[in-house]
């Protein structure tokens, strides 16, 4: 049966027994279907915990910047299509192959 438009709150009771009445089935999982195929690789992807590992992992660490600079790299990084991990990470090896070492 539709439900009905009328919110909740402003039906009778017998209105609201009608509109709710598909929650007193016991299994009301069943009017369920078998995944497609894209959607089983979709729950397959959702399911991977963690990030992605790159080299040898990731390690979080706690740094200080100050908001200005913070907000303006924040910016560039959207701007250039890259998290702000990514920029650090890109950030950090630069300066190191900048002074010879890598």
């Amino acid at each position: 049966m539709p439900r009905s438009r009328k919110k909740y709150s402003e039906m009778t009771a017998d209105e609201l027994a009608r509109a709710t009445s598909e929650f007193n089935r016991e299994f009301a999982f069943n009017k369920g279907r078998p995944l497609t195929a894209r959607e089983r690789r979709l729950h397959a992807r959702a399911r991977k915990r963690g990030r992605p590992r790159v080299g040898l992992g990731a390690e979080k660490i706690r740094v200080s910047v100050e908001r200005g600079l913070l907000a303006k790299s924040d910016a560039f990084a959207r701007e250039h299509g890259m998290t702000r991990s990514e920029m650090i990470a890109r950030g950090l090896a630069a300066v190191m192959v900048a002074s010879g070492e890598s």
